[in-house]
């Protein structure tokens, strides 16, 4: 009683700069009373749909949202926009700017143009992955004329045509990726610098392009980053055009563009004294000493990525003079790295924050040792398949890079548990990669879980020394965890599933090849962790019915499922595909106990929602054509092993 009489003395405002201290604890904060939640609901600015059941009461009780976001509803068609539109208040619509549709494959053209043009203040629409929009459906979008941000990664259909209309009729664009989109050639690349000159950000990413493109982009006064990852067919010449164009470019990324070289790259340099990012991963045989002496006319390059491309020390050393204020160097499957190399280079870079030398596999503690000295800003180190690093190093790194927030040693067998008591020391990690690292056990990933409170991303893949225990003590000092990957680590039995469903904040989970847990310990991670969204129990051989009938019950929010060489039967498969009503991908391959009739009606329970499904090959011509064709047709991709 005294603390609702305290509570109705906070007036609106004083509530309102409450909530927005909080952060993640809004859900908390208004169950407290009425008045929290009447507050919440007014100022809420962003919606994310989980399901589409859902979707009319919260937009009807979120009513002042700015963003709204159903990429997470698989189900969402034209009838369902009809309908969203036709009841009741649709206010919500008037202050939205932001709409995100990514992987909405069931809404067509029709459904599209009447939620733009219910929503007049559009600013920004996300339709990725939308494999079968067309031309059509970019008219629909052309519709939004305040339109200043459009992602259409991967929308196979748009060609120049539709890509003409959404330039004419959004023409103060100034961010748009083009990724994927494999019908758009010169002509609507060309029509669509003439027309949105307002551009800042474009991707025409794997497009079919030529060089001949790259002369309108040149003439776009605005761009800041330019992207055109494995555009084969764009060369130097190309790249010539941007020398003096583009007077404001800060960031270009060339990477996996067969018929680029340093020369290309240099002429680009020469133009753009305030370049701050290059990418040229996989595209230049060997980085040149001219492209690298270019470098140091770039004062605010900031980030390097020259994956898979060879290097010499004497071109490490070069970077170290010659860019002082690099913060991330991506050095991954480059060859020539060594030692000395790294050590000239992080001498002249202490700024750096991000370091990655993946597969570099010549590199040793010495070198470790130098980065954790020159380096104290390090935030993230990836050092995948360095199998010369020991424990040696991580005593350096967790004694120096005391702000690291992510490591990856997957496949570095040299670590082992005093390495992880050495890296507890790194408090602020979040995540961590240990996958293959077949010498760590329960006792070095306690150390980790009691010093590492924040880790919200663990990888234990193959670590065949970890069970229960580790598992005890994850669950008990790791909170925080949303995914973890414990995959073969076959000494985990029910007792570790029980520790696992400890965790609720535990989204992503695999548990593939586990053959010591059974249906209880599946249970009880079902019950308990709600919001676990991808799930993969590929060969976990000893779950039987009851084991999958508590998935089918209890995780709703599964978006994602392996169950391939499970052990299930046709009427608890038919259940399990009929019941996770948010499920968009399913891997069914190999079910030994599920004939071609059960398969056939799983297919047919979950129609119309899923978009992906993996079955074995050899069902291709047994499966009936008809259920086939009508899962294609409603937006499923269906891949073959």
């Amino acid at each position: 009683m005294l603390s609702e009489s305290v509570l109705c003395l906070l007036t609106e405002d004083l509530l309102i700069k409450v909530l927005d201290k909080l952060g993640s604890d809004r859900k908390s904060w208004r169950l407290v009373c009425k008045e929290f939640l009447r507050v919440e609901s007014v100022t809420r600015k962003s919606v994310r749909i989980l399901r589409i059941e859902f979707l009319l009461g919260l937009l009807q009780k979120y009513c002042n949202i700015e963003t709204l976001d159903l990429s997470l509803c698989p189900r969402i068609a034209d009838g369902a926009v009809s309908i969203l539109l036709s009841q009741g208040s649709v206010s919500w619509t008037r202050g939205l700017k932001r709409l995100v549709l990514s992987r909405a494959t069931g809404l067509g053209y029709a459904g599209l143009e009447v939620l733009i043009r219910a929503c007049p203040l559009l600013e920004a629409v996300d339709v990725s992955h939308c494999w079968g929009y067309g031309d059509r459906e970019a008219a629909a979008l052309s519709c939004a004329t305040r339109l200043r941000e459009l992602n259409m990664d991967k929308c196979l259909g748009v060609t120049d045509i539709g890509l003409a209309k959404i330039a004419v009729g959004c023409s103060q664009l100034e961010s748009l990726s083009l990724k994927w989109c494999l019908e758009i050639s010169d002509l609507g690349i060309d029509l669509l610098c003439k027309k949105c000159l307002e551009l800042k950000f474009l991707d025409i990413s794997y497009l079919k392009v030529t060089s001949e493109s790259l002369q309108p982009i040149a003439a776009l006064l605005k761009l800041e980053v330019f992207v055109m990852v494995g555009c084969s067919s764009v060369d130097d010449a190309g790249l010539r055009f941007l020398e003096k164009g583009c007077p404001l470019l800060k960031a270009i990324d060339v990477s996996r563009c067969d018929c680029v070289s340093s020369s290309g790259l240099i002429s680009v340099i020469s133009g753009h004294g305030g370049l701050e990012r290059m990418d040229a991963g996989y595209c230049l045989s060997e980085l040149s000493a001219p492209l690298v002496k270019c470098l140091k006319n770039l004062k605010q390059l900031s980030i390097i990525r020259i994956d898979g491309v060879r290097v010499s020390d004497f071109i490490l050393q070069t970077i170290g003079t010659n860019c002082k204020s690099l913060v991330e160097l991506g050095l991954s499957k480059c060859i020539g790295v060594t030692n000395m190399g790294i050590m000239q280079l992080v001498s002249g870079c202490g700024n750096l924050k991000i370091l990655d030398l993946t597969c570099c596999r010549f590199i040793t503690d010495a070198a470790i040792s130098t980065i954790a000295d020159s380096c104290p800003d390090l935030v993230c180190l990836k050092l995948e398949s360095c199998d010369m690093v020991t424990e040696s190093f991580l005593y350096q790194l967790g004694s120096s890079c005391l702000l690291l927030e992510e490591l990856d040693l997957t496949d570095c067998s040299g670590i082992n548990d005093i390495a992880l008591k050495y890296l507890s020391r790194c408090s602020e990690i979040v995540r961590l990669k240990l996958g293959l690292c077949t010498n760590i056990s329960d006792i070095g990933l306690a150390h980790i879980a009691c010093n590492c409170p924040r880790m919200t991303e663990l990888d234990l893949y193959r670590c065949v020394y970890i069970g229960d225990g580790g598992l005890a003590a994850l669950s008990s000092g790791c909170k925080k965890l949303t995914k973890l990957n414990v995959s073969y680590c076959n000494r985990i039995t029910d007792r570790g599933m029980e520790y696992i469903s400890h965790l609720g904040e535990l989204s992503d989970l695999e548990l593939r090849g586990l053959s010591n847990i059974t249906s209880i310990g599946i249970k009880s991670v079902a019950v308990s962790c709600k919001r676990l969204a991808d799930l993969d129990l590929k060969h976990c051989e000893n779950i039987d019915d009851s084991g999958f009938w508590s998935l089918a019950v209890y995780s709703q929010n599964l978006r994602q499922i392996n169950i391939s060489n499970c052990i299930v039967s046709d009427a608890v498969l038919c259940m399990l595909m009929g019941n996770l009503k948010r499920l968009q991908d399913a891997k069914l391959v190999r079910l030994a106990k599920v004939t071609v009739k059960g398969l056939e009606l799983a297919l047919r329970a979950c129609c119309g929602r899923i978009k992906k499904v993996k079955l074995q090959r050899s069902l291709r011509f047994l499966l009936p054509s008809e259920i086939l064709e009508t899962i294609h047709a409603r937006g499923c991709k269906i891949r073959w092993d």
